[in-house]
């Protein structure tokens, strides 16, 4: 019996995890918007008639916090204040059957690439017209940039593949149509993103293309910044570094997930690639282009780590001071390559681990913050929180990385403009600063 009244034909979308599944998420909703639907992102109100969850099915934390918010909406639905509830996304992909079988209260299921299915089921179109189009649920000045889908990477810990099928590049033409859309909307900032931007055009150009994507892109008036997320490192186009020295809008930052660095490790981790190629690929990096923000992601506890290869990971992540880097405990997943083997590092020295390497590079993150004192840099204004403007420079991403922090009280810079600071002050992660003229 329903306790409320819900708004007919009013979409609630709710998003869980990487920033792949925010940007489908909005294609998505310029698409219900474009068939009339009322539609939110995690609406704020409770007077949606319809919920639709964009799940991902990654790691176990990820894929328990799907289920967790498909629960409590299966609780709205049965309370009355939700009417129908629908489940797409990755962990929809990768678990339908079972999660149809032990959820038969959830509406329909639907798979990463079901767009057209699902708005069939609401009784909608799917408007070729909108390719390219989205509703942002970012701040208007910024916005992910997806140039790819899939990955053809045969990484033995990763379910990515069964969930996002083989890699399919967008055409350079339409990328740059979407960017010249999304830049007349106000969008001074394009985080390009896709399972895996290295491998970017091999499938439609029979080469590695990244780096005329990006003159094609750096090329379109009122893009300031652009910024290189999940960059693989085994056969990484180096002629993008030559771009990022010749575009001024080209963000000196690179997001690369180099996982490991014990050769026996990245073995069994089927990365294509050793301990003395990755150490090369970095000091190119550095060669290249001098002041090159480097962030990374590394797995701890992945089977068969021994104590001896995490000490060796350790002391590299000492020697290498990345400017910004992540660590993650080994999650066993149904169906890759890895689960065939033994799950055998305990998960409370999976997670010593990762707490370790963690704690050297707060002490990292620091000692480079303090040397930013006393300099000025570019800084993009993403918003208001308490007693400050927050904005972050070329080299950090939203969500993840170092922030700037401006005093309200002492100064008036507006959301999405970029402003000229001095840093003042600075701890493990955040900057203080001032604006200069």
């Amino acid at each position: 019996m329903k306790t409320k009244t819900l708004k007919k034909n009013k979409v609630n979308v709710v998003t869980l995890g990487c920033s792949k599944n925010i940007f489908d998420s909005e294609v998505m909703m310029s698409q219900l918007k474009a068939n009339n639907f009322e539609v939110e992102h995690e609406a704020k109100q409770d007077d949606s008639e319809i919920v639709i969850i964009n799940t991902c099915g990654f790691i176990d934390n990820a894929k328990q916090e799907s289920i967790d918010t498909i629960i409590s909406y299966v609780d709205a639905k049965k309370d009355g204040r939700v009417d129908k509830v629908y489940v797409t996304g990755c962990l929809s992909e990768r678990y339908r059957e079972e999660l149809q079988e032990e959820m038969p209260e959830v509406d329909s299921f639907f798979g990463t690439r079901e767009l057209p299915r699902l708005l069939k089921t609401l009784k909608a179109d799917y408007k070729h017209e909108l390719v390219g189009e989205r509703l942002l649920t970012t701040p208007n000045h910024y916005a992910y940039f997806k140039i790819a889908e899939g990955c053809d990477r045969p990484c033995s810990f990763c379910a990515i593949p069964l969930m996002r099928g083989k890699h399919v590049s967008t055409p350079i033409e339409q990328l740059v149509k979407n960017a010249q859309s999304l830049a007349a909307q106000g969008v001074k900032e394009l985080i390009l993103i896709a399972q895996d931007l290295t491998y970017y055009g091999l499938d439609i150009y029979k080469k590695r293309n990244l780096a005329e994507l990006l003159r094609n892109l750096s090329d379109v008036e009122g893009i300031e910044w652009i910024r290189l997320h999940y960059a693989f490192p085994t056969g990484f186009p180096e002629d993008v570094l030559e771009v990022m020295r010749e575009r001024d809008n080209i963000c000196n930052y690179i997001d690369i997930p180099l996982q490991h660095i014990s050769d026996s490790v990245l073995k069994s981790m089927r990365r294509g690639t050793t301990k003395a190629k990755t150490t090369a690929l970095i000091e190119k990096f550095r060669k290249e282009v001098p002041n090159l923000a480097i962030r990374t992601t590394l797995i701890v506890g992945y089977p068969g780590e021994t104590e001896e290869d995490f000490e060796e990971m350790l002391k590299w992540v000492e020697e290498s001071r990345f400017d910004r880097l992540g660590a993650f405990t080994y999650s066993h997943e149904e169906n890759t390559h890895a689960y065939n083997l033994v799950d055998d590092v305990p998960q409370k020295v999976k997670e010593e681990r990762a707490e370790r390497i963690m704690d050297v590079q707060s002490g990292i993150s620091f000692e480079l913050n303090q040397e930013k004192i006393g300099k000025e840099f570019k800084v993009l204004i993403d918003r208001v929180e308490g007693d400050y403007f927050i904005g972050r420079t070329e080299f950090d991403s939203p969500e993840v990385d170092n922030e700037v922090l401006i005093h309200k009280k002492d100064h008036f810079v507006r959301v999405g403009d970029f402003v000229n600071v001095k840093v003042r002050e600075a701890d493990h992660f955040d900057l203080y600063a001032d604006p200069i003229s």
